[in-house]
């Protein structure tokens, strides 16, 4: 606010103790002090209420922007689920110019089913039987059952019922 040295309050308390007189210096002193710290408070109320103010205006700012971005995601979203129901509905309908392969036929597809099997066949017979049994690969599955029967460790002592 005022910058008041103790200089300058010295020279009014000595100007103030001329001119009003000693015995009523008091009671001024006391109403100024309860003037300026009215002041004060009101000066301090305004500033907090200025500060509100900012606060709000930077909160609705910020409200309205997550608005503006919360409806553009959900017009997106809306978007992309209606052009997935239109291609969902037209794949329903038959209509193979939108969605998937339109030229598939079932020629093509036993084709492919025929290659498949093929393949299957060329890895699963790679390795002849002989090797396997050499090596010491696969011949055939076991069961889970079987499995554990044949690698569990045996017990060192029998123990019997009897």
């Amino acid at each position: 606010m005022i910058d008041l040295g103790l200089s300058k309050i010295a020279i009014i308390g000595v100007v103030a103790l001329i001119v009003i007189g000693p015995e009523k210096l008091p009671k001024v002193a006391r109403m100024a002090g309860t003037l300026y710290g009215r002041a004060q408070r009101y000066l301090h109320d305004i500033k907090s209420e200025v500060s509100r103010e900012i606060e709000l205006d930077e909160l609705r700012n910020l409200r309205k922007e997550v608005v503006d971005t919360a409806e553009s995601i959900r017009s997106e979203v809306n978007n992309t689920i209606h052009s997935s129901v239109d291609d969902v509905e037209a794949a329903w309908r038959g209509h193979p110019a939108t969605f998937g392969n339109p030229t598939a036929s079932v020629a093509d597809l036993e084709r492919k089913a025929r290659d498949f099997r093929r393949k299957k066949l060329t890895r699963n017979s790679a390795i002849p039987g002989w090797y396997k049994q050499r090596n010491g690969g696969k011949l055939h599955l076991m069961s889970g059952a079987a499995r554990v029967k044949k690698y569990r460790p045996r017990a060192s002592t029998s123990s019997s019922f009897f």
